[in-house]
């Protein structure tokens, strides 16, 4: 317990460093691949989520999902999925399938989380995407774009977020 409270600190403070170096430049690229990064412990309407990117023009095939858990006794096996533990006190990923998420190049990261978790800002910090958009409550130093809504109205935060898409000319 003290020490998960010790790693989250440490971690934390690792991530405000990185954070206040971030540039705000973002490529301006057309929409093609979507990521997706969704807090489990809150929202479990993944696959309403998904459609209701495909219903905006994404193509399932173009959208990489990966959740995150509070304790690793959650997990979907369908979907791949990672908690704190996988994450070292330095913020090195033990885990394969999220330094594949991060390092591959999105050309959209959805940070599908409405409550500040070090691991979930850690994975959005690190992502290799061009623009990340996410929830306004989070570290506003983390998205590109923030929509104010809560996690529960999803079919509203896609709305949202496609409607300042356009104006921007991305999709």
């Amino acid at each position: 317990m003290f020490l998960n409270f010790l790693k989250k600190f440490l971690l934390k403070r690792k991530l405000k460093k990185t954070l206040s170096s971030i540039s705000t430049d973002f490529s301006i690229e057309k929409i093609k691949t979507v990521g997706l990064l969704i807090d489990e412990t809150y929202f479990s309407k993944k696959n309403e989520l998904i459609q209701d990117l495909q219903k905006q023009g994404i193509k399932e095939q173009d959208i990489a999902l990966l959740l995150y858990h509070d304790k690793d006794k959650k997990r979907d096996l369908n979907f791949n999925s990672f908690s704190l533990k996988s994450v070292s006190w330095s913020g090195v990923f033990s885990n394969q399938q999220i330094i594949d998420f991060e390092t591959q190049k999105f050309d959209l990261l959805i940070s599908y989380y409405d409550v500040e978790k070090v691991a979930l800002l850690w994975v959005t910090q690190s992502s290799k995407a061009a623009f990340k958009a996410g929830f306004s409550t989070v570290d506003k130093r983390a998205n590109h774009i923030m929509i104010q809504t809560t996690a529960e109205n999803n079919a509203v935060f896609i709305e949202e977020l496609f409607k300042y898409l356009k104006i921007l000319n991305k999709i």
